[in-house]
């Protein structure tokens, strides 16, 4: 049965290849644009005017119908709004991850499944394969441009629709395939900052937004000592050595930030090491494990896996033990889980143990 396929273009090559790897494997596609935001975008980020133009001549260059959808007041509650609600709470959170989740995998599908498509596709650099009786989400072909990660929160009935054609690809042949097309997008820069956050600055966008009024509070030590003041717990992250305006004999970096007292702790490299972490809101690819299960994790994107145990507690949280100390946990982040080459699941960081 010929696949019909809505494919998520954000202006870039990676969508742009994956649509015109879907004609030539004969689907018959249309392209999407979700429109997100009111205003301008992040210098860098994605789904500007400028994106949405690029997206537009690439559909019109193979073909497909073009479709705009108007998403921003969901984007606005579910990602926007999480963001400056999780930074409130002293927490740093992933907001591609929310807006994978919420928009391009949940308004998205449902917008395809209602106009009649099968499948929707995008340009993330994974796979989805099918075998023992479910579907898998498995890493992209190329390590160095992987973003299983920011996917770990899909669920069986998504991934059941759900095409990613230039995850068996590298960058590299990503580029030449477009080229080799004609596609204006061949060379376009990758886009980088979060795309709602002005120059990533996102301190202002957390007082023009959010409306947050940064309170000032103490630095202090692990002993309760006093370092010094800081500007408001909204403009600090666990790892961060600069901007921190407190002069000491040694370089010191955030370790946590406390919103019950409004202090941040500070500490040397070396105390930003742990073994352990709490994660909660999980989400399970593979089946949910009822045992300790082996599996290798990381805790940030770009971050390289290391082996861990992952014990699952009866509250429905999972205690996470790393066989070596990982650097900069930080509450707020994602941990993923992988078995091999598939993605076991995931959840959201509630701290260190």
């Amino acid at each position: 049965m010929e696949k019909r396929v809505l494919v998520a273009m954000s202006g870039g090559v990676d969508s742009s290849a994956a649509a015109l790897l879907l004609l030539r494997a004969g689907c018959r596609c249309a392209g999407a644009m979700l429109r997100l935001r009111t205003g301008e975008t992040a210098e860098g980020g994605c789904c500007s005017a400028d994106d949405a133009e690029d997206a537009r001549s690439v559909a019109a260059r193979l073909g497909m119908d073009f479709y705009v959808f108007d998403e921003t007041e969901r984007f606005a509650r579910d990602v926007m709004d999480r963001f400056v609600s999780e930074y409130r709470a002293g927490r740093t959170p992933n907001p591609c991850i929310d807006c994978n989740r919420c928009l391009k995998f949940g308004a998205l599908l449902d917008r395809a499944l209602t106009l009649g498509y099968s499948h929707i596709a995008t340009g993330h650099y994974a796979r989805v394969a099918y075998g023992e009786g479910r579907w898998h989400l498995l890493r992209g072909v190329d390590r160095g441009k992987d973003q299983s990660y920011v996917l770990y929160r899909l669920t069986q009935e998504q991934l059941s629709h759900l095409l990613l054609p230039v995850g068996d690809y590298g960058k590299d042949a990503i580029r030449a395939l477009a080229e080799e097309a004609g596609l204006p997008t061949a060379r376009k820069p990758d886009s980088q900052d979060i795309c709602f956050v002005p120059d990533g600055d996102y301190v202002n966008f957390l007082r023009d937004y959010g409306h947050v009024t940064l309170c000032p509070g103490d630095f202090v030590d692990k002993s309760g000592r006093v370092l010094g003041r800081h500007r408001g717990l909204e403009a600090y992250t666990t790892g961060q050595r600069k901007g921190l305006g407190v002069s000491a004999d040694r370089r010191l970096y955030v370790l946590s930030k406390d919103a019950a007292s409004n202090t941040v702790l500070l500490g040397d490299d070396g105390e930003l090491f742990s073994q352990s972490l709490l994660a909660s809101q999980l989400n399970w690819i593979e089946p949910e494990p009822s045992v300790p299960l082996r599996v290798t994790a990381k805790t940030r994107y770009s971050q390289r896996e290391a082996a861990a145990t992952v014990t699952p507690l009866a509250d429905g949280t999972a205690r996470v033990d790393f066989d070596e100390p990982q650097r900069a946990v930080t509450a707020g982040q994602a941990v993923v889980f992988y078995d091999g080459e598939r993605v076991a699941g995931g959840g959201t960081i509630e701290g260190t143990l």
